[in-house]
């Protein structure tokens, strides 16, 4: 996965790289409260990338606050703030490398107490397919529904009212729209299986 902002913003909805770049600048520019929201914005994807190391939660949210400490102490090392999310990842990375190169394990984590159930090459040749076989159902609805299902496969919380604005969809109407879109791909999803 890259850590370059994405080049296209779907109707005009601004990505979690707008956002973090928007927020550093303004705390880089002593709006305080700027940097609640550089970590709001930023805190769910620097969770899975930290969380992708295997660390428990507890050693990730170390991981994560040892992140942020990192640009709190020294603010001038991300001097443009469109590399911050870059920055931020990088910096997550390498201190979720080292902690599992660092971490003690613990006796009873040592000695197995049931074989690890890997996903055998069948498994993942399945689980491939499957993946391809929804997006290219995703991809055949129209562009309003990709961009709905789109945002709420991928926020953690996802801005309706963002969506409403970019797509001039009503915020009520949002809900019904996104249950439409669903049946529309189930029924073509069942209708490739059959």
């Amino acid at each position: 996965m890259s850590d370059a902002p994405p080049t296209s913003r779907a109707g005009g909805v601004p990505t979690t790289w707008d956002a973090a770049a928007s927020a550093h600048a303004r705390w880089a520019n002593g709006e305080r409260q700027a940097l609640d929201e550089l970590v709001r914005v930023l805190t769910p994807v620097l969770w899975h990338t930290v969380r992708s190391y295997g660390l428990s939660a507890e050693a990730a949210q170390d991981v994560l606050q040892n992140a942020w400490l990192c640009l709190v102490r020294d603010p001038g090392q991300v001097r443009d703030s469109q590399a911050v999310t870059g920055w931020m990842m990088t910096t997550a990375r390498r201190l979720a490398w080292r902690s599992t190169r660092t971490r003690e394990i613990p006796v009873d984590e040592l000695a197995p107490t049931a074989p690890v159930q890997l996903p055998t090459p069948e498994d993942a040749a399945i689980a491939g397919f499957e993946a391809r076989r929804l997006w290219q159902a995703v991809s055949s609805l129209n562009a309003r529904c990709q961009r709905l299902l789109r945002i709420i496969a991928f926020a953690d919380r996802p801005d309706y009212a963002a969506f409403s604005a970019a797509t001039g969809t009503p915020i009520g109407s949002i809900g019904p729209t996104r249950r439409r879109c669903l049946d529309k791909l189930r029924s073509l999803l069942e209708g490739a299986s059959a």
